[in-house]
């Protein structure tokens, strides 16, 4: 396969997911297949750059999203950057290669009388599934992890005498949350549930279903949607708003921007910084109350 030792590279090297990994493949392999049908060349290494532009026109006219295709782009784009590095190619046929414009959305935080009203312990049933829901819902938001990170926590990682938690993040990089108190609590009361399950089939795995078996990405949307849809209007109730709502609360409440950074486990401070965008009436807030003019 073409792909083999570039894709290794992804696995070996740069610690990818296996998620992120098959991706790449993807985007690479549409590419070929296209590559292929138009031009009769098998090998996209040779390619140059119209014909990569023939295949942004095509993916276009199929009315794929500018972010699809710049992220097929981009796949492609770091295939020729590991060519480079080891010799195969002399130039990327990407140099020239500008992004496509894209709408750049806001995607709003759930407000802290959101939270409050949706982790309230009423809302839960007394059952595995209540308190797994109750506890998947409050880790989202009180530590911010990503919902692989959520999904992927075992229960060896769980330090209850330093209130913490161990994560392993993208490329494989390990970091500590810290717990509140009501959570610990909150994961206690859940395990005592989960160790009357019968036929566990993923012992050293936190969240299960009542199958036993290790959650799964579209479980922890569902239940996020389904509690969130209750008490907001906003159109996005997913885990990753969740994320964004813990750090947007946490900078609203006056932590500094390095230590979100390093909460949510981001490499630089540029990544985080999408979250520092306050809703209007913050904004509003902050500027009559700061503004020398409002104070005469």
């Amino acid at each position: 396969m073409e792909f083999k030792s570039f894709l290794d590279y992804l696995q070996l090297e740069k610690k990818y997911s296996q998620k992120t990994i098959i991706a790449y493949k993807n985007d690479l392999q549409n590419f070929q297949i296209f590559n292929y049908k138009k031009f009769e060349q098998k090998k996209i290494k040779d390619v140059n750059y119209s014909q990569i532009r023939s295949w942004v026109v095509s993916l276009v006219s199929d009315k794929i999203s500018n972010k699809t295709i710049n992220r097929k782009i981009s796949s492609l784009n770091s295939y020729y950057k590991f060519l480079l590095k080891i010799g195969e190619i002399k130039t990327n046929p990407l140099n020239e290669h500008k992004a496509l414009k894209t709408k750049s959305t806001i995607q709003l935080p759930f407000s802290e009388n959101e939270i409050l009203n949706v982790l309230n312990p009423k809302n839960f049933e007394n059952s595995f599934q209540g308190y797994r829901d109750f506890l998947i819902l409050d880790m989202l938001y009180s530590t911010g992890i990503r919902r692989q990170e959520l999904i992927d926590l075992k229960i060896k990682n769980i330090d209850f005498s330093n209130t913490r938690i161990k994560v392993l993040g993208k490329r494989n990089k390990e970091r500590y949350i810290p717990l509140l108190e009501f959570t610990i609590s909150l994961i206690k009361e859940y395990l005592e549930h989960r160790n009357k399950l019968k036929n566990i089939k993923s012992n050293d795995i936190l969240f299960l279903t009542s199958k036993g078996k290790k959650i799964y990405d579209n479980l922890v949307y569902r239940i996020t949607k389904k509690y969130f849809s209750g008490y907001s209007t906003k159109l996005k109730k997913s885990p990753h708003i969740l994320r964004h709502t813990f750090a947007t609360h946490l900078l609203n409440n006056g932590a500094d921007l390095n230590s979100v950074k390093d909460l949510l486990g981001h490499t630089s401070l540029a990544a985080t910084q999408i979250y520092t965008n306050r809703s209007i009436e913050e904004i509003k807030k902050v500027f009559k109350k700061s503004h020398p003019r409002n104070k005469a």
